[in-house]
């Protein structure tokens, strides 16, 4: 780890802490200061001391933040922006006709329609109205999303460079291709460390019973960062958490009594032979003993209104299911989780577009648009931000023949859009220009690397200087790219 760049000394931290354990303060004790001390005392000024009160790499937020914490919406598989978010009446005048070579200029295309022998133009079968104030372009498919247009920032002129599903989403999740770099949420709890003691800094969901692209843990691993900053996959069930509950006939006190004796091996261990992995290892034990008791409280929304249950629309019951994970992820951001990651796959149309995005709206659209009213009205969006996006686009011509109304779309990294809202974001905006088939970008393009320096940025992280030394060589999650999207911010 590059001590002089992130300001933190393991090593103090170590002795520190074993100091205080011997003279039997006790982990209670240090878990009582640290909840008393507010937050906001770190992170309102640039010179809050992150790493002595939440385990943080950073001494202090590189500039002040926008947001406090972030909601990433991720619509695995690919969604269509063209029947979605980027309005292109152009292709419903020239549907049916071949994709000028002009316009794909000899580029890229995946093994799935590149030996196509044509390469028919699709306009989209759903209509696009203007919404709001901002008169923001939206699909008949998103009418709750519709809702908040004002509140959102659309950018239509998104890119990547993955073409294919699994380097795509470990690119937008880690920013490589590659697997084994540490996700975002990773970053941010390396980065800013916990808001809160009883929970996880970075919590991951994924809708129950989806099929699609399959979705690995890894995507949201810690990489070569310390371990305890992996995201913690909340699940639908009795046990939300895996392993979490005592074993049968064990109770609490002697769970607790089990640990502390553990820790005291530990701590005997570590003054034999300093390891971090041994640090990391007693955090995690104190954690998910604390967790016996706040992730039973956070999963029940029983307290929720009537009023609240009704926003996020009829699934809100169904554990697991994309509705109740929005509202379980505003539960979660209420009580200082940092980094809060949604998966919902399917958004992958190949074939029977129409139908297969109808439904993918049909479970996402309303608890999307609940999630965004929700916080606002609780006055949470100012400080949370919420992002909405797939790992690339889809193409405008259609995978395969086109029969009449049934035709699918392939994988489009050129261009793609995504909205955001909420924590520093320009409301009711929108970002970026393609041409008017929507196959190029012809206006501010944003590369993946520039999202996540901009998501950054918002967080009071300069993503030049948030870096670990790994195998000789520093890294960070934009790796040596990645500029901020300052039209987009407030």
């Amino acid at each position: 780890m590059n001590l002089k760049c992130t300001g933190f000394d393991p090593a103090w931290g170590m002795s520190r802490r074993r100091f205080l354990h011997g003279f039997g303060m006790g982990m209670g004790a240090i878990g009582l200061s640290d909840l008393l001390r507010s937050e906001t005392q770190a992170g309102e000024t640039q010179q809050g001391n992150l790493a002595n009160f939440s385990g943080a790499a950073l001494s202090g937020t590189h500039h002040a933040a926008k947001a406090k914490r972030v909601i990433f919406l991720f619509q695995s598989g690919g969604p269509s922006q063209i029947d979605l978010l980027d309005h292109k009446p152009h292709l419903n005048k020239v549907h049916g006709q071949q994709l000028p070579d002009s316009v794909r200029q000899g580029q890229r295309l995946t093994g799935m329609s590149g030996n196509q022998s044509s390469f028919p133009l699709v306009g989209s079968p759903f209509k696009f109205a203007q919404h709001g104030e901002s008169g923001q372009w939206l699909s008949e498919l998103l009418p709750h999303t519709s809702e908040i247009a004002d509140d959102m920032c659309i950018v239509n002129s998104m890119y990547t460079e993955a073409i294919n599903h699994g380097p795509g989403v470990t690119f937008i999740q880690t920013g490589s291709q590659f697997p084994g770099r540490p996700s975002m949420g990773a970053w941010l709890s390396y980065g800013l460390g916990t808001a809160n003691q009883n929970l996880p800094s970075f919590v991951v969901m994924v809708t129950r019973n989806k099929g699609g692209q399959p979705l690995v843990s890894r995507l949201w691993g810690s990489g070569f960062l310390p371990a305890k900053h992996q995201g913690v996959r909340f699940r639908s069930g009795k046990d939300p958490v895996l392993y979490l509950n005592n074993p049968q006939g064990i109770d609490s006190a002697s769970r607790k009594r089990m640990l502390d004796a553990l820790e005291e091996l530990h701590y005997l261990q570590l003054d034999q032979q300093p390891d971090p992995q041994l640090e990391t290892r007693i955090a995690q034990y104190e954690l998910a003993f604390k967790m016996q008791s706040s992730v039973p409280e956070v999963v029940d929304v029983a307290g929720e209104s009537k009023e609240t249950l009704d926003l996020y629309g009829p699934d809100v019951n169904k554990p697991g299911s994309y509705t109740a994970n929005c509202l379980l992820a505003r539960r979660l951001a209420e009580r200082g989780v940092r980094f809060i990651q949604l998966y919902h796959p399917g958004w992958d149309q190949h074939g029977g577009l129409p139908g297969g995005l109808r439904n993918q709206c049909r479970e996402t659209d309303q608890a999307s648009s609940a999630l965004v009213k929700d916080l606002k009205q609780r006055g949470m969006l100012d400080d949370t931000l919420v992002v909405w996006a797939g790992e690339f686009g889809r193409t405008n011509y259609c995978q395969g023949q086109l029969n009449g109304n049934q035709f699918g779309r392939d994988h489009h990294p050129r261009c793609y859009s995504m909205w955001m809202a909420g924590g520093g974001i320009k409301p009711g905006s929108s970002h970026g220009k393609t041409d008017e088939y929507g196959y190029n970008i012809a206006e501010n393009r944003v590369h993946v690397h520039d999202l996540q320096a901009t998501i950054l940025h918002l967080l009071g992280i300069d993503h030049e200087r948030l870096t670990y030394r790994h195998q000789g060589r520093r890294y960070r999650l934009t790796d040596v790219h990645g500029e901020i999207v300052k039209p987009i911010l407030v």
